[in-house]
This record gives C-alpha cells, structure tokens and sequence, in this order.
C-alpha cells in the first residue's frame, strides 16, 4: 500500500499521465477497500479470519503481478483499483477485529504491536520498491513486489484462529482451569443494528473520514511533493520511511494510552499531533523541515491506525465488531477517495500542494471538534423510534 507513492513518477514519465488520473486509481483502491471491508468484517464474524486472508492474500498478489503489464489507465484502475482494493480490504478489518477478541485487558496493547507490521512495511517498502526501481525497472519491481505479497499472506493466513475460545482458552492468555469466566470476556455487546442507531457511532464514522482524508492524501502526495521540493527520488522515498518508521512508536505508545487513558483521550491526542504537523507542513520550505514533518505527522498516522478498533469495542463490544468496525472502515476510505483525487486536481491547476495542505488542516480540525461530542460512556439512546416487529 504504501509504494504507490514511488511508482506515482514512473507513471508520469513512461505515460506522461497527469497527478488527478494516477490518484484516481489510488482512490477507486482505497473506496473498494473500505466497501469489501464491510463485507469481509461480516463474514469475519461468522467463519473467522483464514480463508477470508486467504483470499485477499490471493488477489492482493495476483493485483499486484498484473501491474507490471499495464499500459492504458483502465488497465491501473481494473488491477490496482479493483483488485488490489479487494486485496486490501481484510488488513485492518480482519486482523484488528482479530485482536480484539483475543485480549481484553490488553487490548490497545496488542493491537498497537499488531500495527507495528504496518509501520515496518511502511518504512522498508518504499526503500526496497525505489531500489528495485532503480536497478530492474518499475515493472519487474512489481512482479517481485507481487510474487512475495502473494506467498507470504496466503501462508500466513493459515495460522489465523478467530477466538481463543477456539484453542480452549480464555481473552488474554487465561486458561479455562480456575479462570473466571465473566471477568475475562466482553459483556453488553450491542448488535449491529443496535450500534448503527445511535449518535455515537456516527459521530466516530465521520471522524473517521477525516481521518482517512488526511492520511491517504499524505501518503498518495508526500512523495511528489518531496520532488517538487528538490528531493532526489531515494530522499523523497526516504521522508515517507521516516513516517513509517516514527509511526511504529506512535502505535506502541498509543496502543498503551488506549488501555490507560481509553479510545477517546487517545484520539484526541492523535487529531492535536496531526493538526500540528499539517501547520508545519504549510511552512516547510527546506529539507530539513519535510523530515520533521515526517517525523511528526508518523507519530499521529500510527496512533490513528491503532485506536479505531479498540474504541469501537470498548464502545460497542465485540459481537459484531468485524461488522462495525467495516462500515467504520468504509466511511473513512470514503475520506480516503475524496482526498488524494481532490488533492491531485488542486495541484494540476494550482502548480501547487499548499491550498491542499490548507484544506487537510481545517479537515483535521473537524474530526477533533467532532470527537470533543464523544461521550465518555457509550451512547444508549437510540436516533431512530424502535422497529415495528
């Protein structure tokens, strides 16, 4: 997910394709992702996680294959947007709902480390798919990029269980033998449509579209940008490893706030980091500045992508949390959709990022306002009058 942003410039100098098109594509991939994960979040609640990663492990490799064939725009929106988008749509939604069934107690703990993959992947990859790059071309650096996404996450999927209850143990590593029972699982889950009655749960689907507006915006355009700075495409990849990097210690540290300070505090945190490095980013004029932003801004985008699931079963429980937390997911790629296509016009008009850059703050400044209306304790009043039975 995280190299597009380097094969972004391949694009334009073999096709001479504008920045709105190639974004597009990214776009369609973050919008089919966050559709399939309602889809797969439900069946998640049902059949577990295995032949579910199995699958999107499949079409995540094949996406990726096909890539290094394309030669007209439809052919990046049909593999990338689509397929790979499928293949996407399992990453959060099935291993976080996951983890949230295996601990209770250590909950934001756990799914903190769980995203430190991503924060690695986030900084290695962009440095091995410019290497590649650099020494086989763009096109067989997919094929490589693909042949290994597609091995590794078919195989890794066969080791997934949905519940300890599965392997006859309790959440958080308790054995059956002595344990007590009530104390270790969740109690008052709501159902699905329970949840999708009440004012809290759209509070936080909204702010997570701002969330993904913002997030995906930066990680589509932070690379050009770096170039239109100056930067040489090894450098400029090297900022958006820093982001990865930096956000491995914001998913440790966030995932231990959420067990201490709870979902909400923790957000808060999140939306007054992102909001600070986006004010940043306007006036970062030379290298040096663009790293700190890097540095920064990855501390908030890992804590972000650690704190949704979490908060959602802490609110709601975990009954029907692949459920929720897909159309939570869904909400937000519809953020992330929006957010790199308008960016990516903005630019071709403007010669420009900073009106975007403009707009992503005042974005992050709403989701921070909407959470501040979060109730502490989960929302019991219901939106809508009782169905009729």
């Amino acid at each position: 997910m995280f190299t597009y942003g380097v094969f972004f410039t391949e694009f334009q100098q073999e096709f001479g394709w504008s920045r709105g098109l190639i974004s597009g594509a990214s776009s369609l991939s973050f919008f089919v992702m966050g559709a399939g994960a309602i889809f797969f979040g439900t069946l998640n609640d049902r059949f577990g996680p295995r032949i579910i990663l199995t699958v999107s492990g499949f079409l995540l490799g094949i996406g990726y294959l096909l890539m290094s064939f394309i030669q007209v725009p439809w052919h990046l929106y049909i593999l990338y947007g689509v397929l790979v988008g499928i293949g996407f749509s399992t990453h959060d939604v099935i291993t976080l709902s996951t983890v949230a069934r295996w601990f209770i107690r250590f909950r934001g703990r756990m799914t903190g480390l769980t995203k430190v993959g991503t924060g690695v992947g986030q900084f290695i990859a962009p440095i091995v798919a410019t290497g590649l790059i650099a020494v086989y071309g763009w096109r067989n650096a997919y094929l490589m990029i693909g042949g290994f996404s597609l091995i590794v996450l078919v195989l890794l999927a066969q080791l997934m269980k949905l519940d300890p209850q599965s392997i006859g143990v309790l959440p958080d590593g308790e054995s059956n033998t002595g344990a007590d029972i009530t104390a270790n699982t969740d109690s008052d889950s709501l159902s699905s449509r329970e949840a999708l009655r009440t004012l809290q749960f759209w509070i936080i689907c909204i702010a997570e579209f701002t969330v993904f507006f913002c997030l995906l915006t930066v990680i589509v355009h932070i690379i050009p940008h770096a170039q239109d700075q100056g930067l040489r495409p090894t450098l400029a990849a090297a900022v958006l490893s820093t982001i990865g990097s930096v956000s491995i210690i914001g998913r440790i540290v966030t995932g231990s706030l959420i067990d201490k300070i709870g979902g909400k505090r923790s957000l808060i945190f999140c939306f007054i980091i992102l909001i600070s490095s986006l004010i940043w980013l306007q006036l970062a004029a030379e290298i040096w500045m663009l790293f700190v932003f890097a540095f920064v801004y990855g501390f908030a985008h890992g804590g972000f992508f650690t704190v949704m699931s979490p908060l959602i079963a802490e609110r709601f429980g975990i009954d029907s949390l692949g459920q929720l937390f897909g159309i939570v997911l869904f909400v937000g790629t519809l953020g992330g959709t929006i957010g790199p296509t308008v960016s990516g016009y903005i630019f071709d008009v403007t010669g420009s990022y900073q009106a975007s850059f403009a707009v992503l703050t005042g974005i992050a400044i709403l989701g921070l306002v909407l959470i501040l209306f979060l109730r502490v304790k989960p929302e019991t009043r219901s939106l809508l009058p009782p169905a009729a039975d």
